[in-house]
């Protein structure tokens, strides 16, 4: 049965994973969008692309979908959802397997599902349709000893059970008289799934999910949205290379009925610096030392560029697939992404911040820092060179280059922080260079991207048009926050760029014409730089206000829609979680310098 418009176009689900795993869980029990074996490979389940065809896994009551109660295990990325129905209730919980080892942690290719009754006689009908290669591939279900085989051209995926096999196959109901497991998994499983052993796995992994909260170093300020965050920022990191994706979705639009659609399964570099650098400020360093095992290996593929495959691999060939409807019938359903061409000037700024801190902190032991001076070099280098040059901007134009003031300060921060680098790692003549260059960026940046006609820092150098990004420019030390410039620059934005108490990119036209969905992410950036001007109760009222976004576990996605405050675009998007814990780690600091309170629970 296929969902009605309303609830097809809610971002309302959990997100679950492993690092190898992750799938989207609908309140309807649906798992409505899952990949497999990899972030970025094609799914297995995308009703979220295509309500008809796209292929689901869920629960039916009576022949229907019931909207279940949906929250997450404390602590955890284990979702719970508890379903009222006319003949009883029950309860499904739902995880991607993450065992601790040791020091490490086991993370197999695979999906738990655990149905429980709860009270009178729940009857329940399993709706397992795998649709493999998005939907494009013909399938078999071949009963086995104790479960389905999905048998589709490439790797079967195998469904164990102790559920009754005719009653999934002939989609009968049947009475949910005591625990029933589901465990899917991508290829043939080392060890037999069996209840017990889906139990057992249930109790390490929220163990093993508490453990890893538990070190979390939390601000007073915004905690439970912290945690929250911090624990889908892990889910984005990629347990086998270290990579760290921008969202699990491909092709949910930043505004319905436009073609603004990109597929966000890939390893931005920008966006996973930035996630590295989240992690790090509440206590978690194991994402940035992967990542920068990551980014040394892609480093010596070639030219540096701003996404990669989670695998390293250059390639992110654009294409679409006209045969999916598209999130809410919208279509435009895009895989790769172009912007892998693209020339970003802001890349080798965000990338040495990142080098910065996670070289800089004392409880990272390095064997060899030295041994990233040729990599922070070349990145310095490269912006030297990039900086008088036109480029695409954070906000990856694919027609429209310019001098955007954004990638000159990030060009500014790549040479200034680079010089510091060369001095702690022993390149005093690197570093004095570097520091005269710096300076004369840093003077292009106030000098040309700050209009004193307009009384704000502009898109573009000598520009006209206001940019978010620029709201940054205090946190990478380009200017002081109290300076008169940023102080003016902040009241105007609040003017030129607030709608519905959310603040929008830019107003400028793009590629596409007018935007119009908030970029989450920027009310973020807005309750940090009033937090910074000294407006702490300013701050904390937009931090608040964009809180109350999320969707009911807490989630966000890319955009918001200022109209109807519906979520849109990409989801989860790692980098509005990002922005959502350095506002609050902000605001939580000035707060303690004004009341002088402690910052964190740690």
């Amino acid at each position: 049965m296929g969902r009605d418009q309303d609830t097809m176009v809610r971002l309302d689900h959990g997100a679950i994973g492993n690092g190898r795993v992750l799938a989207l869980v609908s309140p309807t029990s649906a798992i409505d969008w899952l990949c497999l074996p990899r972030f970025d490979s094609p799914s297995v389940f995308g009703r979220l692309l295509d309500a008809k065809k796209g292929g689901t896994f869920r629960f039916l009551s009576q022949g229907r979908e019931l909207r279940g109660q949906l929250s997450y295990v404390r602590n955890t990325n284990v979702l719970s959802t508890r379903f009222e129905a006319a003949d009883g209730a029950f309860e499904v919980l739902d995880f991607a397997p993450r065992i601790p080892d040791g020091l490490s942690v086991r993370v197999p290719y695979q999906l738990v599902r655990l149905v429980r009754p709860l009270s009178g006689q729940p009857r329940i009908r399993v709706d397992f349709d795998p649709r493999p290669d998005y939907a494009r591939a013909p399938v078999a279900l071949v009963p086995s000893e104790n479960g389905l085989v999905v048998e589709w051209g490439g790797v079967p995926l195998h469904l164990h059970t102790n559920a009754p096999i005719p009653y999934l196959l002939a989609g009968q109901d049947f009475v949910l008289q005591s625990q029933t497991y589901f465990v899917l998994t991508y290829g043939r499983p080392s060890d037999p799934p069996s209840l017990a052993r889906a139990l057992w796995e249930l109790d390490l992994t929220v163990a093993g999910w508490r453990a890893w909260a538990k070190t979390l170093a939390l601000p007073r300020y915004g905690a439970e949205a912290v945690l929250r965050s911090a624990l889908v920022l892990k889910l984005h990191a990629y347990h086998d290379t270290g990579a760290i994706i921008a969202a699990a979705t491909t092709s949910i639009p930043e505004a319905l009925g436009t073609p603004r659609t990109w597929d966000y399964r890939f390893c931005w570099l920008r966006d996973a610096a930035f996630t590295a650098e989240a992690l790090r400020r509440v206590g978690h360093l194991a994402e940035g030392a992967q990542f920068l095992t990551f980014l040394r290996n892609v480093a010596l593929s070639g030219p540096l560029q701003p996404l990669y495959a989670i695998d390293g691999a250059r390639d992110a060939v654009e294409e679409m697939l006209p045969h999916l409807a598209g999130f809410a019938d919208n279509g435009y359903v895009r895989v790769g992404n172009a912007a892998a061409e693209q020339r970003q000037n802001d890349l080798m700024g965000e990338i040495i911040l990142c080098l910065e801190t996670l070289l800089g902190d004392p409880r990272l032991v390095h064997d060899d820092r030295e041994a990233y001076f040729p990599l922070i070099e070349q990145l310095v280098e490269e912006a030297i060179t990039a900086a008088p040059n036109r480029d695409t901007s954070i906000w990856e134009f694919r027609t429209m280059l310019g001098h955007y003031t954004f990638s000159r300060a990030m060009c500014w921060a790549a040479v200034a922080r680079g010089a510091k680098l060369a001095r702690l790692l022993g390149q005093p003549a690197k570093a004095e260079r570097w520091e005269a260059i710096a300076a004369q960026e840093r003077a292009v940046v106030l000098e040309r991207g700050y209009s004193e006609r307009l009384g704000y820092f502009t898109q573009s150098l000598e520009g006209a048009s206001p940019d978010a990004s620029n709201l940054l420019l205090p946190t990478l030390g380009v200017i002081d926050a109290r300076d008169p410039r940023f102080v003016s620059t902040l009241e105007a934005y609040e003017r030129l760029l607030v709608e519905g108490g959310l603040m929008m990119r830019y107003r400028s036209l793009d590629d596409f014409g007018e935007t119009t969905s908030a970029f989450t992410i920027c009310s973020f950036w807005w309750a940090e730089a009033l937090a910074l001007v000294g407006r702490l109760d300013a701050a904390a009222e937009v931090f608040e206000r964009t809180l109350r976004y999320a969707n009911p576990v807490g989630l966000f996605s890319e955009d918001i829609d200022p109209k109807t405050g519906a979520l849109l675009g990409n989801f989860p998007q790692a980098y509005t979680h990002v922005g959502l814990i350095h506002a609050a780690i902000t605001i939580a600091d000035l707060i303690e310098a004004r009341d002088g309170t402690v910052r964190a629970w740690t």
